[in-house]
């Protein structure tokens, strides 16, 4: 894989909840020295599978991509095998936006994307993307609500649009870095659950684990956003899993929310810490609320096996 300009910041191509682009700084402390292959089992915005492209880290490695969204992994796939169809959609879509605003927005949900990827889904569940659909699910991602992915209970996307004065749609450095990265000859996307890890990865791995976070207060849950939903239950089978992957003796990095369950499950379970799990405190910054005045600096865990820089 050949490492992009490290002179140029790569961002993530989408916006999606729980984006780790502002805690990196505190994530970059875990990148182990050496490690296997790389596997990231909730892939959704791809911060630091990006990062560790930027930095060279993922040269010549396994490089294993899962997310259980459809969507995404259609449209990452897309991105990945014709970024100039995809690109030429989305700027025909970022002009008309120009012109119409919300009003196009709406028309592109509900006449176009809608019934668009319900034509393109197969019996399994996939959704085969093509180079318009991707774009029209980046376009949706730029212009919707906080970038926010949801589905009501017939499966349609409903987001609402979002109040932007000049989003940014169309980016054809972005689309292209991110067709590159993930373009790498032993880069894999994977439509799956987390669960995959347990017959990918082997000792000596490093995995990032994003899960959807558990909910610090009965109004902050954004686990409806994820088909199915992500609740406690789900929240304990990933740890016996990341239990069970730290004792193989993969090199773990989780993020999660400081909720009390999640303490409970790695902080002060006696498991966890035997397999030499350790729950870490690191200021963040809460990006995602209708109330733009309760979005401000909060903790959340790292939880790792990795000894890091401190």
């Amino acid at each position: 894989m050949v490492p992009l300009d490290p002179t140029i910041r790569v961002r993530p191509l989408l916006k999606w909840a729980g984006g780790k682009g502002q805690l990196l700084p505190e994530i970059r402390r875990f990148y182990p020295d050496r490690f296997g292959g790389y596997i990231e089992p909730f892939f959704g915005s791809g911060a630091v599978f990006f990062d560790l492209h930027r930095l060279g880290r993922l040269e010549n490695r396994d490089v294993v991509l899962i997310d259980s969204n459809a969507d995404l992994m259609g449209c990452y796939e897309s991105v990945r095998d014709e970024p100039d169809a995809v690109n030429d959609a989305l700027s025909s879509l970022a002009a008309a936006h120009t012109r119409r605003g919300s009003a196009h927005y709406y028309h592109v949900r509900d006449f176009l994307f809608n019934p668009l990827r319900e034509a393109c889904r197969t019996a399994d569940g996939r959704i085969a993307y093509t180079p318009a659909l991707a774009a029209m699910f980046i376009y949706l991602n730029r212009t919707g609500f906080n970038g926010l992915f949801r589905v009501n209970a017939r499966g349609g996307f409903n987001v609402p649009a979002g109040r932007y004065l000049r989003p940014s749609i169309a980016d054809p450095v972005r689309l292209r870095q991110a067709s590159a990265a993930l373009s790498g000859p032993r880069v894999r996307l994977v439509w799956g659950s987390f669960e995959e890890l347990r017959a990918l990865a082997r000792r000596g791995d490093f995995l990032y684990i994003d899960p959807p976070y558990a909910p610090i207060s009965r109004t902050s849950s954004f686990t409806a956003y994820t088909q199915p939903r992500f609740d406690l239950p789900e929240q304990r089978r990933l740890q016996q899993l990341v239990v069970a992957l730290a004792r193989r003796g993969c090199q773990v990095l989780l993020s999660n929310s400081t909720a009390a369950e999640i303490g409970a499950l790695y902080d002060t379970n006696r498991e966890a810490r035997a397999s030499g799990l350790r729950a870490l405190r690191v200021p963040a910054r809460r990006a995602i609320n209708s109330n733009a005045a309760r979005r401000g600096p909060v903790e959340e865990f790292l939880i790792t096996n990795i000894r890091g820089d401190r």
